[in-house]
C-alpha cells in the first residue's frame, strides 16, 4: 500500500480469468503501487457473485480512495462471466478497445471487449468476408497492449508470442493487432497427460528433464507427416528403453510446442506481411523460456522475453477511454 504522498493511486486495473484475479492499484503512470491476487477466477464464482468479490478485492483501495475508476479485463467479460461484452474486429489498438468498454455502472467498472478475428488477410491487415479461420481471445489483448506501451520499438512490426493453455501468436503492425491465431498446446498436452495412455508411464512427480525436452522438439521439427505421426513415441521410446518413463511428458511436451512452432513458423515464413516481424515472448517466465530454447532449436532468432504486461495495457485502454485522472496518459 503507498505511503507517500507523490504516489496517488489513479486506476484499478484487474485481470480476471478462468481461475484467477489479479488486481493492481495504479498510479497516474501505470506504475503498480500495490497489489491482490488468488484463486477467485470466473469458475470460482458463484452465480449472483462476481460484486461480491469484486468488492471484497478493492474496498481497502477504494476506502482510503472514493471514486477510484476500475477496468477488467479476461473472461469477466465472457458468457460465463459478469457481463458478456461483444468482441472488438480487427485490425485493433487501445483505441479501438477502449470505444468498446462496457460499463457497470452499479460498481464504477469498464469491462474490456476482447478481439475477434473473422476475415480475410489483405495487405497485412484482416478484411470482412474472407476465409481465414475465426478466431478469439479474451484478456491476451491487454498484454499487448501493455508490450506495446512499455516497448514502443514493437509497435511498427512485430511478432507477439503468448505461451499457454491456448497460446496465442500476435501479429502487430502500426500498434494495432492486425491477425492472430490460437494454439491449444496446452490444453493437448493436459488430455494426453491425463486422459490417453501417453500418461500411463509417467509419475506424477516427474523431475524436469531438458534433454528430453529438446528431443522433443527436434523431432516434432523433423516430422515429415506431422505430429500426430509422432505422438506415440511419447510411449514406444520408453518401452524400447530410449527414454527413461520420467522423461516421457517432458517429451511429449517438447513434441507438442516444437509442433506448433513448426506451424508458426512456416505461416511466418509464407507470409510477406510478417515475414521479418520480430519475435517476442510475453508471460509466464518458466514456460516462455521453454519456448526460447525451442525457438532457437528451429534457428530462429533469440526472441526477448517480457513478464506480465496485463497493468500496462489497461493502464493504456483506460486511458484511451478517459478514465485517468486530467493530465494522466
Amino acid at each position: 500500500m503507498p505511503d507517500d504522498a507523490t504516489q496517488t493511486p489513479g486506476l484499478i486495473a484487474l485481470d480476471w480469468g478462468t481461475s484467477s484475479l489479479r488486481a493492481w492499484l495504479l498510479d497516474a503512470t501505470g506504475a503498480v503501487l500495490d497489489s491482490r491476487s488468488g484463486p477467485w477466477g470466473i469458475m470460482q464464482v458463484p452465480r449472483g457473485g462476481f460484486a461480491v468479490r469484486f468488492t471484497a478485492v478493492t474496498a481497502e483501495w477504494r476506502a482510503r480512495w472514493p471514486g477510484l475508476p476500475a477496468i477488467a479485463a479476461g473472461m469477466v467479460g465472457s458468457a460465463q462471466g459478469w457481463v458478456e461484452v461483444p468482441y472488438c474486429p480487427l485490425p485493433a489498438g487501445p483505441r479501438e478497445l477502449a470505444s468498446r468498454l462496457e460499463r457497470i455502472r452499479d460498481a464504477d467498472l469498464a469491462v474490456v471487449p476482447g478481439l475477434v478475428q473473422n476475415g480475410l488477410v489483405q495487405d497485412g491487415l484482416v478484411q470482412d468476408g474472407g476465409a481465414v479461420a475465426p478466431d478469439v481471445m479474451r484478456g491476451e489483448e491487454t498484454q499487448v497492449v501493455g508490450a506495446l506501451t512499455r516497448h514502443p520499438a514493437l509497435q511498427a512490426h512485430a511478432r507477439l508470442i503468448m505461451p499457454g493453455t491456448h497460446s496465442k501468436w500476435v501479429d502487430v503492425t502500426d500498434g494495432r493487432v492486425v491477425r492472430f491465431t490460437t494454439w491449444m498446446t496446452g490444453e493437448v498436452f493436459a488430455v494426453l497427460r491425463h486422459h490417453s495412455i501417453l500418461g500411463r508411464l509417467a509419475p506424477e512427480d516427474a523431475p524436469a528433464a531438458e534433454a528430453a525436452f529438446l528431443q522433443g522438439v527436434d523431432a516434432a521439427r523433423d516430422a515429415a507427416a506431422g505430429v500426430t505421426s509422432r505422438l506415440f513415441s511419447a510411449r514406444a521410446l520408453v518401452l524400447t528403453g530410449r527414454l527413461q518413463a520420467g522423461e516421457s511428458l517432458e517429451y511429449l511436451s517438447g513434441l507438442l510446442i516444437g509442433d506448433e512452432i513448426k506451424g508458426a513458423l512456416q505461416d511466418q515464413a509464407a507470409d510477406d506481411g510478417v515475414k521479418d516481424a520480430k519475435l517476442t515472448l510475453i508471460g509466464d517466465a518458466a514456460l516462455c523460456r521453454r519456448y526460447h530454447q525451442a525457438l532457437v532449436r528451429f534457428g530462429a532468432p533469440a526472441p526477448d522475453i517480457l513478464d506480465n504486461t496485463a497493468p500496462w495495457g489497461l493502464w493504456r485502454i483506460a486511458a484511451a477511454a478517459g478514465l485517468l485522472p486530467a493530465g494522466s496518459g
